[in-house]
């Protein structure tokens, strides 16, 4: 029987920015959440049609990718995609946190990826999304 995972979306236009998010995550964030699979996108277009195609626990975005930043992505998919799953930043400085906020990104880590951070803020929306998915329980 094989265990269900969860997809990760991962953007940047920097494939070594990806690749750090990977290694970070590793194939389990952590024990209490399913192993994740990734999916890489270095361009707004790939995301939109991965988001548009569904099955998608979370977004990983990288502020600093050009030309579409992480930032506004997070806003624009924010406003346009129906149930949208939650999203982790990647910030180039702490001190852009306040533009975080403005995307409305449910979490932020700056870069480089430090593996702990980054895996604990991801296992942390994996959870409530998988929370938010799970049947009700009729009583």
């Amino acid at each position: 029987m094989q265990q269900p995972t969860a997809t990760v979306l991962v953007y940047s236009d920097d494939a070594n920015t990806r690749e750090q998010v990977r290694l970070a995550a590793g194939r389990r964030p952590a024990a209490d959440v399913p192993p994740v699979e990734f999916l890489e996108c270095a361009t707004l277009p790939a995301v939109l049609k991965a988001l548009d195609a569904g099955g998608i626990d979370v977004c990983v975005l990288d502020g600093e990718s050009v030309p579409a930043g992480g930032m506004g992505v997070c806003r624009q998919i924010k406003d346009e995609v129906f149930d949208c799953p939650p999203v982790l930043l990647l910030m180039g400085r702490p001190q852009d946190a306040w533009l975080a906020t403005w995307s409305r990104a449910e979490a932020a880590v700056t870069l480089p990826v430090e593996p702990v951070g980054f895996a604990a803020s991801l296992a942390a929306l994996l959870r409530a999304r998988l929370d938010d998915k799970a049947p009700a329980v009729r009583a």
